[in-house]
């Protein structure tokens, strides 16, 4: 394998076999670039990205081939320099790509992103999979727009309802909690089945909002710091109780013909087995609940600022997640389209979930909320470049007042 960059000073930029390497991207001064030119740029740094990965997956596991699985990590740490998790990680990624040719030929020649191949092949390894319709799917799609399909796909393909796929994540559950060397802090890491863990995020959410409303609007703490208190109090105060409000959404479909509950799913889409569905439905935290738009108060005008527990359901089902970024439904706010301020209500249609990042992505960088009619999904999207290649623009955010500028 060779990596050729050209000498800094031209302006091409490309991924070819023309300079006689597998992987060929010029030196460029990016501070010269326009934002169009930057956003090309990541492009093909992105795609070159993808073709070293493919190109490092398939030395890996042509060395686990001639030797063994350990001693593949065992190279990978002396000659990359990887720490023992990276190289476990990247030797396990290399054997399931070296059964995935598709995906392998996909990855190596640049049109899926790395993340993506490693999506598919980890699913590979629980079970069934349609190979070639997720390479396809993997090509336009964005990280978490694949994952939905592979859910639904293992779903789908898995036979049982999706019940072996749910034992072999609770199977593969794990949690580690350790001292940092470097700052000396504990650092807690877990890996938890989507229904275990979406049920612990929804506690510690509430919990988290607990705290935030208890707090000094002058002194309040970060978001990440809020978590970890919450998690604190959870645990060593559980005299204190859980905070009051969601724990663990399930979504399922009533069949009317059969007179039964289908399609089970937790809010951001994961397919729920029907026996674990049964099973939660005897949880004293768990209560089914029929949102019916003409009855449901989801329509609260500005009779309070703050979204209700059942808008925030009702939020969570439809958008599954933060509409800008893809962060879990758990960790997110209601916000307010038309804002709250300009006298926007607190209303179902004028609610979206978005994340503390994106947050403040709107109301401090003049992001803006779109809305597909086609799809009926939402969206978050930076303004326009103020003076992009092509002239310069009059856009101004919709919730400021217009002003004159020299």
């Amino acid at each position: 394998m060779e990596f050729s960059p050209v000498l800094a000073g031209q302006t091409g930029a490309g991924i070819d076999g023309s300079c006689g390497a597998a992987v060929c991207v010029d030196r460029l001064d990016v501070a010269g670039l326009s934002d169009a030119g930057l956003r090309r740029r990541l492009g093909v740094l992105g795609e070159a990205e993808s073709r070293l990965e493919g190109l490092k997956a398939q030395t890996m596991a042509e060395v686990a081939r001639r030797h063994d699985t350990a001693g593949a990590k065992k190279m990978a740490r002396e000659v990359l320099r990887s720490s023992p998790a990276k190289a476990h990680h990247d030797v396990k990624a290399a054997e399931r790509l070296a059964g995935l040719a598709a995906t392998s030929e996909a990855l190596a020649s640049g049109e899926v992103p790395a993340d993506h191949a490693r999506l598919i092949a980890r699913a590979s390894s629980e079970g069934p999979i349609d190979e070639r319709e997720l390479v396809e799917a993997a090509k336009v799609q964005t990280y978490d727009e694949l994952a939905r399909t592979v859910k639904r796909q293992q779903h789908e393909l898995s036979g049982d309802d999706g019940q072996s796929i749910h034992d072999r994540r609770r199977q593969r559950r794990c949690a580690r909690l350790f001292q940092s060397g470097d700052t000396g802090m504990y650092v807690l890491n877990a890996e938890l089945d989507p229904v275990t863990g979406s049920h612990i995020a929804g506690a510690l959410a509430a919990k988290e909002r607990e705290l935030w409303r208890a707090e000094d609007p002058k002194q309040r703490r970060t978001h990440a710091q809020r978590c970890a208190d919450a998690l604190a109090e959870l645990v060593l105060h559980p005299e204190k109780g859980k905070a009051a409000g969601i724990a663990l959404v399930l979504v399922a479909d009533y069949d009317a013909a059969r007179k039964a509950l289908v399609d089970a799913r937790l809010c951001d889409g994961t397919p729920l087995p029907a026996e674990e569905l049964v099973k939660l439905a005897c949880d004293a935290d768990i209560f089914p609940a029929v949102f019916n738009a003409r009855t449901q108060d989801l329509w609260l005008g500005r009779r309070r600022r703050c979204a209700s527990d059942a808008q925030r359901i009702a939020l969570m089902v439809r958008d599954k997640a933060c509409v800008g970024c893809g962060a879990d439904a758990n960790r997110s706010f209601a916000h307010h389209i038309h804002h709250w301020r300009n006298g926007g209500r607190t209303d179902y249609p004028n609610l979206v979930t978005v994340c503390n990042d994106c947050h403040h992505d709107i109301h401090e960088r003049h992001h803006q909320i779109e809305h597909d009619q086609q799809t009926g999904k939402h969206r978050v999207v930076p303004p326009p470049e103020a003076f992009p290649d092509t002239g310069t623009t009059t856009w101004q955010p919709k919730h400021l007042n217009p002003v004159l500028r020299n």
